[in-house]
C-alpha cells in the first residue's frame, strides 16, 4: 500500500491502480474517475486543462517515482518531491543497505520482504523478495518469530537483541545464531507500513559464552563430594546436554581403590572401570571393568595424553577394534566424538568420552574446552582418591578396634547398630566382662573423622579397658578417662601440623554397669544422649541420668551416676548424638520401634531402626548399643552373712565347700577356692568393719567376694621369712587369675576370680553345672 502522501500508484501496464487524496487536489479528478485509466492519458488531459489546473501542477512539478512490491507484482509509486528525504539521507540509506555488515530487511505490513541489504545475500540460496520472512529463511522456530514480529507490528514496541537460531544450512558445519531487532515502520501520518529488522551474526560470541558457562558450571558442580564415583557422575551431569549429548567416564581401577595412578604410557592390560554415564542409549552397560582395546582413540589417549577430535564414520577402522563400543555408538547415532584424558602431574587417571548426535559436530575450539573440563575433573578425582585411601585406612583401623566379634555374655545379650559416616568417624562401643558376672556397657564418640579420629578412638578404648580392670564405678571411670583425654588433647596441640591443632578435641562417652545378681544398672554419661530402657511389656522409659560435660572439657564438673533397677528382659539403648532426635528422644519419630521391642530379637530391632532412618538426616556417625538383661539364676549365687570373730573363717570354708560340691567343681579348684575364701575372710575379720558378707558367684568364672563396711583398701605385702602374718593377699594374688577391690556405698568388696573347674560335659545346654 502506498503511504498517505503518495499521489498515484501505477501498475506495470501504466494503468492507475490507486489515486491518492493529494492527486485529487492536484489534478482535480476523483479516485473513481482516475483509477483504471492510463496514466499517459490523464497526464495529457492535465496538460491541456485550464490555467488553474496548470498552476496546481506547477506547484508540485517535482515528483519521485519508486518501485514497490505488491503481492508478487512490481508497482510504481509517485511521490511529491517535497515528501522525500534529503540527498544526505538517501546516501546514508544507500550505504547502509549496500555496504554495512549489518543485515537489514524491510518488511511490509504482511511481514513480506520488500527490501534487504547486501549483507543478507548469503542467508538464503533462494530468492526472498515477496516471501514471508519465515518462509524466506530456515528458522529453528518460525512460529515463535512470526508471533514476535506480529506483536511489534501491532503494538509498536520494538524488540531488541533477540537471539534467533537458524536450521543448519547445507554446506555449513554449525547452525547460525543471529541477534535480531524488530522496529515498526510508520509514515508521517502514523500509519503502519511494516517493519525494519536488523540482524547480527553472533554465533561465535554465543559459542564462546556457552563454553565459558560450561567451564563455570563444571567448577561449581564437580568436586564437592570426596568420592571418585560421585565426582565422575557430577562431571557427566554437568556436560550433558550443555556440551555433549552423551558422556561417560572410565577411570583406572587402581585409582578408584585409592592407589597411585600408573605412569604414562599406560600399559595395555591396565583395567579401567566405567564409573559414570549420562545420555540416552538403550541397554547401555554400566560398571564395566576392562582394558581398552588397542588401535582406538581411547587407548591412544592413554599413551600420549593428547585429546582427540574424532569424526565417526561407518567405515572407521577403530570401530572394528572395539565391537562393544561400536554397537553403542551405532545405537546412539553419534557423528562426532572428543576423547580427552584425565591427567594430573603427568599421571593418567582415566578417559572421558564426549559424543554428539543431536547437536552440531564438535569443532577444534571444543577440544580445548573438553581438556579444561577434564583438567578440573582430574584434580577433583585425585583429591577424592587420596581421601578415599585415607578413608579406607581409617575404616580398617576402626573396624579392627571395635569388638570382632562381640563377646558372648551369659547375663546380657548385646547387639549393635553401626552406620559409618561417609567420611569415616570415631564412634565405638564395648561390652566388657567384669568380676561377679557384671558387664560394663560403653558407647563413645570422637568428633571428627579420618585416621586421626580412628587413632584417638583406639587410645580411648584401650584406656577404658585399663580403667575397667580397676573395677571403678562409672562416674569415677569417666573422670579418669576425661583426664586421659585431656592429656591426649594437650599432646595434639603440641603438633603444629596435626589437623586437631585447629579444632578442639571433643569426646563423648556413656558407661553403664549392669549387675545380674542385684538386677541394677549404674549409668554415667559425658556429652551423649540420655539412655532409654525398653521394658518386656512393650513400653519404654527414659532413664534420668544427669548429663556430664564432654570428656577433656575445661573445668572440674563431675560426672554424676545414677543407679536404676532393671528387671530381667529389659533392653537398654545407648547411642551417639546422631540418634538423639530420631530414636532416643521421647517425641522422636522412631521411638515407637523401641517401645515395641519387647522380646523381639535384638538384631531384627537394629535392622528396623536402620531401615527407618531417613537418608541425609544424620550429621555424624550413627552407633547404637542394645543390651537385653538376664538375671543370674539364684542357684548360682551363694550369699552368707558372717560373724565378726575368728569363727567366721571356718564357717565360710564349710559353706563354700558345700556349695562347690553342689556346682560340681573339681577337687583342686575347690581346695584353692577354700583357701582364697579363708584368706579373704581372715583379712576382713582382722582389718575390716562389721557386718561381713561372703558371696560366691558361679558363672563363666568362679568369683569369691567378701564385703565389709571399712573403706580402707588392702595392699599386698611381701612378708619376711620369720613373719607369721602378712601373706594373705600375696597368697590370693598367686592362686587367683585376678583379684581386686571395689568401693560400695558403704564399705568395700574384695574379690578374687578363677576358672570354674567344671568340664564341658558336666554343663547343661544353658551353661550351668549339671
Amino acid at each position: 500500500m502506498p503511504s498517505g502522501d503518495a499521489l498515484v500508484l501505477i501498475d506495470d501496464s501504466g494503468r492507475v491502480v490507486e489515486w491518492g487524496h493529494p492527486a485529487e487536489e492536484l489534478f482535480g479528478w476523483s479516485a473513481e474517475e482516475a483509477v483504471g485509466r492510463s496514466v499517459a492519458t490523464l497526464m495529457s488531459e492535465a496538460a491541456a486543462g485550464d490555467e488553474r489546473q496548470r498552476e496546481k501542477s506547477s506547484e508540485t512539478a517535482s515528483v519521485l517515482v519508486k518501485a514497490v512490491l505488491q503481492g508478487t507484482s512490481v508497482m510504481w509509486q509517485v511521490l511529491p518531491a517535497g515528501n522525500t528525504v534529503s540527498g544526505q539521507d538517501v546516501a546514508i540509506l544507500k550505504a547502509m543497505f549496500a555496504h554495512s555488515p549489518l543485515v537489514l530487511h524491510v518488511l511490509d505490513n504482511q511481514l513480506r520482504v520488500v527490501r534487504m541489504s547486501s549483507a543478507a545475500d548469503g542467508l538464503s540460496n533462494a530468492p526472498v523478495l515477496g516471501k514471508h520472512f519465515t518462509e524466506a529463511y530456515e528458522l529453528a522456530d518460525p512460529e515463535a518469530e512470526a508471533a514476535v514480529a506480529q506483536g511489534v507490528l501491532e503494538s509498536g514496541e520494538p524488540v531488541v537483541n533477540r537471539l534467533v537460531r537458524h536450521v543448519e544450512a547445507p554446506g555449513r558445519a554449525t547452525r547460525r545464531i543471529h541477534s535480531v531487532s524488530y522496529f515498526r515502520l510508520e509514515d508521517s501520518h502514523d500509519r503502519v507500513l511494516g517493519l525494519v529488522t536488523s540482524a547480527v551474526d553472533v554465533t561465535e560470541r554465543e559459542n564462546a559464552q556457552n563454553r565459558l558457562a560450561l567451564l563455570d558450571a563444571v567448577r561449581r558442580r564437580v568436586g564437592h563430594r570426596l568420592n571418585v564415583g560421585i565426582v565422575c557422575q557430577e562431571l557427566v551431569e554437568a556436560v550433558v546436554p550443555a556440551f555433549a549429548d552423551i558422556a561417560y567416564v572410565e577411570v583406572i581401577e587402581d585409582v578408584i581403590r585409592g592407589n597411585e595412578p600408573p605412569p604414562v604410557p599406560v600399559r595395555r592390560d591396565v583395567p579401567l572401570r566405567r564409573t559414570a554415564f549420562q545420555g540416552r542409549i538403550a541397554g547401555h552397560p554400566v560398571e564395566v571393568v576392562r582394558p581398552l582395546p588397542d588401535g582406538t582413540p581411547f587407548s591412544d589417549v592413554l599413551s600420549d595424553l593428547r585429546p582427540r577430535l574424532v569424526s565417526i564414520e561407518e567405515d572407521s577402522s577403530w570401530l572394528a577394534a572395539d565391537p562393544a563400543r561400536a554397537e553403542v555408538i551405532r545405537q546412539s547415532g553419534s557423528h562426532s566424538l572428543i576423547v580427552a584424558p584425565l591427567v594430573l602431574r603427568g599421571h593418567a587417571l582415566g578417559v572421558v568420552s564426549f559424543y554428539r548426535h543431536q547437536q552440531d559436530p564438535f569443532e577444534e575450539e571444543d577440544v580445548a574446552v573438553a581438556s579444561a573440563v577434564c583438567a578440573h575433573a582430574a584434580l577433583c578425582i585425585d583429591n577424592a582418591r587420596q581421601y578415599m585411601r585415607e578413608w579406607i585406612v581409617a575404616q580398617t583401623v576402626q573396624r579392627r578396634l571395635l569388638p570382632q566379634p562381640t563377646a558372648t555374655h551369659t547375663t546380657v545379650e548385646v547387639s549393635q547398630l553401626h552406620l559409618p559416616a561417609p567420611e569415616g568417624g570415631g564412634a565405638w562401643f564395648d561390652a566388657i566382662a567384669l568380676p561377679g558376672a557384671r558387664t560394663a556397657l560403653v558407647v563413645g564418640d570422637v568428633a571428627g573423622h579420618g585416621i586421626a579420629a580412628a587413632i584417638t578412638l583406639g587410645l580411648l578404648r584401650t584406656a577404658i579397658h585399663t580403667l575397667a580392670a580397676l573395677d571403678l564405678q562409672p562416674d569415677e571411670l569417666l573422670a579418669r578417662l576425661s583426664d586421659t583425654a585431656g592429656r591426649l588433647a594437650a599432646g595434639y596441640a603440641e603438633l603444629p601440623m596435626d589437623p586437631l591443632d585447629r579444632e578442639p578435641l571433643t569426646l563423648g562417652c556413656a558407661v553403664a554397669l549392669y549387675d545380674p545378681v542385684e538386677l541394677t544398672c549404674t549409668i554415667a554419661r559425658a556429652g551423649l544422649p540420655e539412655p532409654v530402657v525398653a521394658l518386656p511389656d512393650g513400653t519404654s522409659a527414659d532413664l534420668s541420668v544427669p548429663p556430664g560435660p564432654p570428656l577433656a572439657g575445661t573445668g572440674n564438673a563431675p560426672f554424676p551416676a545414677t543407679t536404676v533397677s532393671l528387671r530381667e528382659g529389659s533392653t537398654l539403648a545407648m547411642g551417639t548424638g546422631a540418634l538423639a532426635d530420631e530414636v532416643l528422644a521421647p517425641s522422636g519419630p522412631l521411638r515407637p520401634i523401641l517401645d515395641g521391642a519387647g522380646t523381639r530379637p535384638l538384631p531384627n530391632l537394629c535392622d528396623d531402626i536402620a531401615d527407618a532412618l531417613p537418608d541425609g538426616s544424620r550429621t555424624g556417625e550413627t552407633l547404637m548399643l542394645l543390651a537385653r538383661t538376664k538375671a543370674l539364676p539364684k542357684d548360682r549365687v551363694l550369699n552368707l552373712s558372717l560373724p565378726a570373730g575368728p569363727e567366721a573363717a571356718p564357717i565360710a570354708r564349710a559353706a563354700a565347700r558345700h556349695q562347690l560340691e553342689a556346682w560340681g567343681v573339681d577337687a583342686e579348684t575347690a581346695y584353692t577356692t577354700e583357701l582364697i575364701v579363708s584368706e579373704l575372710v581372715g583379712n576382713a575379720v582382722r582389718y575390716g568393719t562389721p557386718p561381713l558378707q561372703l558371696r560366691l558367684i558361679f558363672d563363666q568364672m568362679l568369683t569369691c567376694e567378701v564385703s565389709d563396711n571399712s573403706t580402707s583398701a588392702p595392699q599386698v605385702k611381701h612378708a619376711r621369712t620369720i613373719d607369721e602374718t602378712g601373706r594373705g593377699l600375696f597368697i590370693i594374688a598367686s592362686l587367683a587369675d585376678q583379684w581386686g577391690t571395689r568401693s560400695r556405698t558403704q564399705g568395700k568388696t574384695v574379690w578374687a576370680e578363677q576358672p570354674t573347674g567344671v568340664s564341658t560335659e558336666h554343663r547343661n545346654d544353658a551353661g550351668r553345672p549339671a
